[in-house]
């Protein structure tokens, strides 16, 4: 599993649609920010309280040092540009998919879901990343629940890498 001190692996995703790649490496070059990931798109916590606390607390992430806020799932490019649609994420949460799971087996938090979700997922974290190296990694015991992975932890985190 990717810790503390580990880089971003050059690993490409998708943004919108299939056609459009985005390698996870460029997005965080000379920059800090936030990446984090959930079950699934349309999933109850993910959709209750996860993607829209990361839309809800975008002014205060960015105000903390935030310049890239994405979030990941093992969904298709276009469930999670449907996604992000529904919670009012443009311009704020880049909605990233990680369609065969490169990254989140990269990374080391793939999900067992397959008797829940029919597939291997990822698992609910959040990583505070400084030009794509992984600075703070919050990785939940239990992908039903939210809690380090949340805005209000990466808020905290980042401020305190300012500060620092």
């Amino acid at each position: 599993m990717a810790k503390a001190g580990s880089s971003l692996p050059p690993i490409v995703v998708k943004e919108g649609t299939p056609g459009t790649d985005v390698k996870i490496t460029d997005l965080f070059k000379g920059k800090k920010g936030i990446l984090f990931g959930v079950p699934g798109a349309f999933t109850p916590v993910c959709s209750s309280s996860h993607l829209p606390g990361y839309v809800g607390d975008y002014d205060k992430l960015t105000k903390a040092g935030a310049e890239v806020i994405a979030c990941l799932s093992i969904n298709d490019a276009f469930v999670m540009a449907a996604w992000g649609t529904a919670n009012g994420s443009s311009g704020k949460v880049r909605m990233l998919a990680d369609q065969a799971g490169e990254l989140t087996k990269a990374l080391g938090v793939e999900l067992d879901s397959v008797d829940m979700l029919g597939n291997v997922r990822c698992k609910r974290f959040s990583a505070v990343i400084v030009d794509n190296v992984i600075k703070i990694l919050n990785v939940e015991d239990n992908s039903l629940e939210a809690t380090c992975s949340m805005p209000d932890t990466a808020y905290k985190q980042l401020s305190q890498l300012t500060e620092a």
